[in-house]
């Protein structure tokens, strides 16, 4: 293990030796071989195909009826109140005709 540690050392050293040692340039990974003007492209045509398609799903499940339960039996111990509520007689989100 050391050995080859030790080899890999020379060997580089011998690569290095015929070169100057001026540093040269290093990119980043992320920039080294594409565009970024074509990425956002890609990106664009890939969020409109989503939207599309995520669309069309919700118009089609919504499009599409759904079974209603059976309507419950007025029990008389249900729903028992001993004065109004301030907005009416109902409720807050119960909505039924009355008959005035």
């Amino acid at each position: 293990m050391a050995m080859s540690v030790v080899r890999s050392g020379f060997q580089s050293a011998i690569r290095r030796g015929g070169r100057s040692s001026v540093p040269t340039k290093r990119n980043f990974s992320s920039s080294a071989h594409h565009d970024d003007a074509h990425e956002a492209a890609k990106w664009e045509k890939i969020s409109y195909a989503g939207i599309v398609g995520c669309t069309a799903f919700a118009v089609w499940t919504l499009s599409k009826g759904h079974p209603h339960g059976e309507e419950q039996p007025a029990y008389p111990y249900m729903r028992i109140r001993n004065k109004e509520f301030p907005w009416g007689p109902d409720g807050l989100f119960e909505v039924k005709s009355h008959d005035h």
